[in-house]
């Protein structure tokens, strides 16, 4: 029997359901093992505790935009090995989700209340990538797990020394991270010139300051 193409509206529908999983931060389930899992936990100060918080919050803002990315791209992607793609590193990006979550009610803290701000805005900007063209949708791919990366390693710094949880999740990140990058890259996507990067910084930088505290 003749399988029968999905439409746009098609689409939409399958995709609303992992929305609300994204947004609600619920029954989404990692693939994967938490890296900090066995591990004890630390005994942080009241201020290295809240600090850590903040950092996991803007780690955890980011795998939500980038599911947003992922599937926004996904669903306008022409070639349907990019759709492959999107959609295995879009898993990739859940399990990043559940660790970060975990790692947040372990701290007694919470995720950001601009979740579903950000996700509409990187839904928005994956889908009108994919639909310019699968280059330019790869090539965002890489410039934003490019920004990804320089925060992970930024954070990895502010880490506490004994908070080897928070370590742990944060450096399988930055590895999933970097190859997400690279296969962009060698599946023919564009190389972004600087300006257009620069631009992508400040936009980060504003997802960063506002996710810390809120």
């Amino acid at each position: 029997m003749r399988q029968r193409r999905l439409s746009l509206v098609d689409k939409l529908i399958t995709e609303a359901d992992s929305v609300m999983r994204t947004i609600t931060n619920r029954g989404n389930q990692a693939s994967r093992p938490s890296p900090s899992e066995g591990h004890a936990d630390s005994d942080l100060s009241a201020k290295d505790r809240s600090h850590v918080a903040g950092l996991m919050r803007v780690n955890h803002t980011g795998e939500v935009c980038a599911q947003a990315l992922y599937q926004g791209q996904a669903l306008t992607a022409k070639l349907p090995t990019v759709r492959e793609e999107m959609q295995h590193a879009a898993q990739e990006e859940v399990d990043h989700l559940v660790w970060c979550e975990e790692r947040l009610r372990e701290l007694d803290s919470h995720t950001s209340y601009l979740n579903p701000a950000w996700y509409g805005l990187s839904f928005a900007m994956g889908a009108i990538a994919g639909a310019i063209g699968d280059k330019v949708s790869l090539g965002f791919v890489a410039a934003t797990e490019e920004r990804v990366c320089q925060h992970l390693r930024d954070h990895l710094k502010q880490l506490p020394d004994e908070d080897r949880k928070s370590q742990l999740i944060l450096q399988q990140m930055l590895e999933d991270e970097q190859r997400h990058g690279e296969n962009a890259l060698a599946a023919g996507g564009t190389d972004f010139p600087a300006p257009v990067k620069d631009a992508m910084t400040t936009v980060s930088q504003v997802m960063t300051r506002t996710s810390y505290r809120i």
